[in-house]
């Protein structure tokens, strides 16, 4: 068990020297091929709500999922994954609430050819740092585009921008670190393998906030105007999400 700043973080193991950890070559292509699964669901989540939704709000729809993969992207190198697996700098008593912004900032001690450390202290053996920052950021860029089918018609695109990047620092970041990052709610015993908390919960109370604030959409009093416009296209999103989760 390793202590970082007081805080228990029992997932992580004591450092080693890099010559005796070494990189695995069946780790890391296990992970390539995770993180690329994990990618392949955001185009699938677009496909997915587009056809849901009605035809002129298609277009909406993917592009708000597309935007995430640029915007969020690079929101996690600068800051984004440092806050969430940063050492921790924000802490009550022993209970840690946000990584350190600086400690990766910039993605500045994630290596290539070396595991992640922390503190002196491996993150995540035998693949790459830089690997395991990719796989994290999928996550990171997935979960505000679960959120945007509560925008649809509702939010313009530089509204939705905005909001995904705030989003991201204020809630995803936090409760990244609070449940994989070593922070409170993994020192009580939470585990959250899948992002059932991180992505799930998160997105779904997000959403029915953002449901409350911005009020029911303005649709033209026509018959079928929520029906689907392409079920073909909703069934191909459904088939996307599936592989890449399971």
């Amino acid at each position: 068990m390793s202590v970082i700043n007081g805080t228990n973080i029992s997932y992580i193991p004591p450092a080693v020297p890099h010559g005796e950890l070494g990189l695995d070559t069946g780790h890391t292509g296990f992970m390539f091929l995770c993180t690329l699964m994990v990618q392949f669901m955001t185009p699938g989540l677009a496909f997915f709500y587009a056809g849901m939704s009605r035809e002129r709000s298609a277009i909406q729809v993917i592009y708000q999922s597309f935007i995430s993969l640029g915007v969020i992207f690079c929101l996690w190198c600068m800051v984004g994954f440092s806050l969430t697996f940063g050492t921790p700098v924000l802490s009550v008593g022993k209970w840690g609430f946000l990584g350190n912004p600086m400690d990766y900032w910039m993605l500045d001690g994630v290596d290539v050819y070396q595991p992640l450390q922390r503190a002196g202290a491996v993150v995540a053996p035998f693949f790459p740092g830089m690997l395991f920052m990719a796989f994290q950021s999928m996550f990171a860029v997935i979960t505000p585009c679960l959120i945007s089918g509560a925008f649809t018609d509702r939010l313009r695109f530089g509204a939705f921008n905005a909001f995904i990047c705030l989003w991201h620092l204020v809630v995803y970041a936090p409760l990244g670190f609070w449940n994989w990052g070593g922070g409170w709610m993994f020192q009580i015993g939470a585990w959250d393998f899948a992002g059932g908390i991180v992505v799930h919960e998160a997105a779904g109370f997000s959403a029915l906030g953002a449901l409350l604030a911005l009020g029911p959409r303005k649709r033209p009093p026509i018959p079928l105007a929520s029906s689907p416009h392409n079920v073909p296209m909703m069934v191909l999103g459904t088939g996307i999400l599936w592989f890449g989760w399971f």
